[in-house]
């Protein structure tokens, strides 16, 4: 079994490195796959880039591939961040942004376009994320008051905080109309502006939250059996629950504060990877993480070549891919009882 998931684990990294060497030869300016294998292994000296065009060299270093790592990263984030919910809430139709940390960076990056933080570096990002962190802790405090925080008090908190930051944003929109424009799309995700200070920002927080939920995947296993169980078997579930939703909602806050809010791939990538691969909490998070990347690059690559001349938000592609299938679990979940 080990050889087969290492097996797969591979082909997939395999699958991921010509993926996003395809989508950085497609763009306005077309570029020949084998140009950007060329200028990408020239950045670890294996080749050089004589004769290739200084234009090739710098759309696809500068341009986009930067944005190629953000969608891979984001993508695995979110995926295993919405396996992470969906186990933790026992419901299959959980998604990352259900606890309102979304809105949190969102409320933060809306300040930030109407003061006028945009224009300088980590302008919208460090506000986006300080908001989203706030927003998770006012979430776990009134929890903690309420009823020791409890899952069901957390989901409940969760979307009232989440009702509550929407209506504030609405309103600064109002109250800020030449700024709407740049919020409104904002919100709707983007990786038109991230550069690899971005990417350096977001990498220490990616590979920290990734370790904590793979250490604690074991427990989230054993939680599926009950509370009850769980204990006599040495779990402490308010403690793993607290931990792991922490750990996730940090790094939905860091893609968030970066890329806007992307939705739908934390829903339907872990039940996708789960109908395949099985509940095994390790499995479920690493297959996950190759699908949500792989399917955000594409989204992501979609988004900046669909539409001559312009870019979509990529938020509205995954909608689009993952609304119908939200459509699809509800059906079949009322067909079931």
């Amino acid at each position: 079994m080990k050889n087969r998931i290492g097996l797969m684990i591979l082909l997939f990294s395999i699958l991921l490195i010509i993926s996003g060497i395809a989508a950085a030869s497609l763009g306005v300016v077309s570029i020949p796959f084998s140009q950007v294998t060329r200028i990408v292994l020239s950045q670890f000296g294996i080749t050089d880039t004589n004769g290739i065009p200084d234009h090739y060299i710098l759309t696809v270093l500068q341009l986009r591939l930067p944005r190629i790592i953000m969608s891979l990263m984001a993508g695995a984030a979110l995926a295993i961040c919405g396996a992470v919910f969906q186990s933790v809430f026992r419901n299959p139709i959980c998604d990352p942004y259900i606890l309102g940390i979304s809105s949190g960076a969102s409320l933060g990056a809306a300040i930030s376009f109407i003061i006028g933080l945009d224009v300088i570096m980590f302008g919208i990002t460090i506000p986006a994320l300080i908001t989203a962190l706030i927003t998770l802790f006012v979430i776990l405090g009134i929890a903690g008051m309420a009823h020791k925080n409890s899952v069901q008090t957390l989901l409940l908190t969760g979307i009232a905080v989440n009702f509550l930051i929407s209506a504030v944003i609405t309103l600064l929109i109002v109250l800020n109309k030449q700024e709407m424009q740049k919020i409104i799309f904002w919100t709707m995700g983007s990786f038109a502006s991230v550069s690899y200070k971005e990417i350096l920002f977001f990498i220490p927080l990616f590979l920290s939250s990734l370790f904590v939920l793979f250490f604690y995947s074991k427990d989230l296993n054993i939680m599926q059996l009950g509370s009850d169980s769980a204990k006599n078997l040495g779990v402490n579930s308010g403690r793993v629950t607290i931990i792991t939703l922490f750990a996730s909602s940090l790094l939905i806050a860091g893609v968030v504060s970066i890329c806007g809010v992307i939705g739908f791939i934390g829903l339907i990538v872990p039940h996708i990877v789960r109908l395949i691969w099985g509940n095994n909490n390790r499995t479920l998070f690493i297959f996950s993480i190759f699908i949500g990347a792989l399917f955000l690059l594409i989204a992501d690559t979609l988004s900046r070549t669909i539409a001559f001349n312009s870019e979509l938000p990529v938020g509205s592609i995954t909608a689009i891919a993952g609304a119908p299938y939200f459509i699809y679990l509800l059906l079949r979940q009322k067909n079931e009882k």
